[in-house]
């Protein structure tokens, strides 16, 4: 049986949940869990699809799913992360930036390129020697909860720092740089209100050439910090691991 534990109902949790109702992603039941129970148990009732909400994550490992989706917050992920890989559960974590802080080395973790893409590439070179990454994120006013009416430079410095001071916004920060590391990720945050996107430009300089990514993404209706792109990446990711097992 093929079951699928989320943890964290929001804006990503919800879009993973329909895709499992509309067939994207196969498996026999949900299992829900949020720390605000109204949330669980509302998705579960808009959901078709066999559903379970447990009242701990505790309870969750205990049903066994086959894989488990933390979408919840970095603390969920520190809390949760440890326990979950401790009965060798496929875990597919949104809050990367928590792994900054666990330092896990596991195969049974598996990040989603989240709102960006070329992390495959990046890795190569990262292989090869990268002298420099910078990561340029420009969002709305609204979304980093600012009302400036002009462009203004929000943060600049490393990613480990952004990721602290927008837990939220900046899991891509996490993401490049667990791809390039040991080498630092230079992160500039933009507060402009021209943009009606999430955007982000990551300029790599390695040492055979350049490149230069941009990806401009509708922030999540629900959820401005974050892109609808970020849970369909996950959504892939959670179709092929399910994909791999063969009960």
């Amino acid at each position: 049986m093929k079951r699928i534990g989320l943890i964290g109902c929001g804006a990503i949790g919800t879009l993973i949940c329909a895709a499992v109702e509309n067939g994207i992603v196969e498996c026999d039941e949900l299992i829900l869990y949020d720390y605000n129970l109204e949330k669980a148990v509302k998705l579960q009732k808009s959901l078709s699809t066999p559903v379970k909400v447990v009242r701990s994550a505790d309870e969750m490992i205990r049903l066994r799913p086959a894989v488990v989706v933390e979408a919840a917050s970095q603390q969920a992920a520190k809390d949760y992360v440890p326990r979950i890989l401790a009965e060798n559960i496929e875990l597919i974590v949104m809050s990367v930036g928590a792994l900054l802080d666990l330092d896990i080395k596991n195969n049974r973790v598996h990040i989603p390129s989240g709102a960006i893409g070329g992390l495959d590439a990046i890795s190569s070179v990262a292989l090869a020697g990268i002298d420099e990454v910078i990561l340029t994120t420009r969002k709305g006013p609204a979304s980093l909860d600012m009302n400036n009416r002009e462009e203004k430079l929000v943060y600049e410095g490393n990613a480990r720092e952004a990721v602290r001071l927008f837990p939220r916004e900046m899991n891509i920060a996490a993401t490049l740089a667990l791809t390039v590391q040991p080498l630092e990720v230079k992160v500039k945050v933009v507060s402009d209100p021209k943009v009606k996107r999430n955007v982000h430009e990551i300029n790599v300089v390695w040492k055979q050439g350049e490149m230069f990514l941009r990806f401009a993404n509708d922030p999540h209706p629900d959820n401005p910090r974050t892109s609808a792109l970020a849970a369909w990446s996950a959504i892939k990711l959670l179709k092929e691991l399910l994909e791999r097992r063969r009960d």
